[in-house]
């Protein structure tokens, strides 16, 4: 749910504007998202990476492009015409061997 109060904050995405336009993504965590990022989040899929703050943007027609997985590529396209940010837990900036690990999980997992 977002939060429109009077406290202006930095926009946690592009860090250029200020704006009250807020949500609450963990307990006492808060992302400040200015009206331009939003419009961006019509036409890009958004990440912020929550242990660093680092942003990902990826044009929706080309992560649904790329995706082999059919369920994964079945919800992107029912979310084409939303406005989503979503946060992460880690990066491949912040976390490159954790991330690694990850998918050398997945794979084995795949595998079996």
């Amino acid at each position: 749910m977002v939060d429109i109060n009077n406290k202006q904050e930095k926009c946690s995405l592009c860090r250029q504007e200020y704006t009250s336009i807020n949500t609450e993504v963990t307990p006492g965590v808060k992302i400040y998202v200015c009206k331009t990022c939003l419009e961006s989040a019509k036409h890009n899929f958004i990440w912020i990476c929550m242990n660093c703050g680092k942003v990902h943007v990826r044009p929706k027609k080309l992560v649904i492009e790329r995706t082999n997985n059919f369920e994964l590529k079945r919800a992107y396209m029912l979310c084409q015409d939303m406005q989503i940010i979503q946060g992460i837990d880690m990066c491949i900036e912040c976390d490159p061997e954790g991330i690694l690990n990850y998918m050398q999980a997945q794979k084995a997992g795949m595998e079996c």
